[in-house]
């Protein structure tokens, strides 16, 4: 039913104007409390809703954000749309979300839905290929700030949150430097993204200055399934002592190979990952890692989004700090 129907509804059957319904929802003092609650008990009655979308035009305000992830089947966007939608939910927000699957063309399918529904603001983990984003600035320059997150685009001028990309990298690369092993499979994501791009760079570069003599293996894979391949094909070839995963995804086609392969861990070899938490606790022994965690990187975005809403509209890059977890793989 649409909300001029409904209200048309209403004042006939209490023999009211429109008006005087319009103004006992939204409790006017010029009507009298007798009147609100005859209107407001015959509008809870009939699951009368106010049009979200024509209040915004209106008003021109919108309680609607929107969020483009490459899939929420990512246990770390998981974690992070649930912050996003309790903080959301206690700001009086609605959060519409939507999935790229990592394409340019469903990303901007989903950029221009947001559009359509006039979304107050927008969060957005980019896809590999997006390489200019100057779709998303045109929002911002009419109004409708966009917080680019965890997977963000390199250009400056805009607002950005995401991990602490090089600094679980570093801390990675430091637990296995003391566990002293010699040859390291590095499996990272792919290399189009600037987080791969940070922590492949910090990772590599740690070893370089601090221990030469150790051999890092680098492998980028862009999915699970090529997690599993690539793992099976250089524990059989190069017999690393430790490995290395930049992500759960990469974790977990990691460790499927190493079950099949019968190899003890952490006796043969070590294992380390960066990860949300959630994928370490389904192997025995634990896997040590380095949290990354969806949850707080959520409740920073949207921070930073009612920040935006209050008036700092200047660029900012924020970062979430990381934690080591000890586990028994390494």
């Amino acid at each position: 039913m649409s909300q001029s129907t409904t209200l048309k509804s209403i004042s006939s059957l209490l023999n009211i104007s429109v008006s005087t319904v319009s103004r006992a929802l939204k409790n006017h003092p010029d009507i009298s409390d007798k009147t609100k609650k005859k209107v407001q008990e015959l509008a809870a009655m009939m699951d009368y809703e106010p049009n979200a979308h024509a209040i915004s035009l209106r008003t021109n305000t919108s309680k609607l954000l929107g969020l483009i992830v490459p899939a929420l089947s990512n246990f770390f966007y998981t974690s992070f749309l649930t912050a996003l939608e309790e903080e959301s939910r206690k700001h009086g927000y609605t959060l519409i979300t939507l999935q790229s699957g990592d394409n340019t063309n469903i990303e901007q399918e989903n950029l221009k839905l947001c559009r359509i529904n006039h979304i107050a603001g927008l969060f957005i983990a980019i896809s590999p290929e997006t390489k200019n984003i100057d779709s998303f600035l045109r929002m911002e320059k009419n109004g409708v700030p966009v917080i680019f997150f965890d997977k963000v685009p390199d250009a400056e001028n805009c607002n950005k949150v995401r991990m602490a990309d090089e600094e679980a990298a570093i801390m990675a690369a430091e637990v296995i430097q003391k566990s002293k092993r010699k040859k390291i499979l590095a499996l990272f994501g792919n290399q189009e993204f600037s987080i791969t791009k940070k922590r492949w760079k910090s990772f590599t570069g740690y070893f370089e200055k601090n221990a030469p003599a150790t051999e890092v293996i680098s492998v980028f894979v862009s999915s699970t399934q090529e997690a599993i391949t690539e793992t099976e094909k250089e524990m059989k070839q190069h017999e690393p002592d430790a490995v290395f995963c930049m992500s759960d995804e990469i974790l977990a086609g990691a460790m499927k190979s190493i079950k099949k392969l019968k190899i003890n861990v952490p006796k043969k070899v070590a294992v380390i990952a960066i990860s949300n938490g959630f994928i370490p606790q389904l192997f025995d022994p634990e896997i040590t890692y380095v949290e990354t965690s969806g949850m707080e990187l959520g409740k920073l975005a949207f921070n930073r989004m009612i920040n935006y809403f209050n008036g700092q509209t200047t660029s900012q890059e924020l970062i979430v700090p990381s934690k080591y977890v000890k586990g028994g793989s390494i």
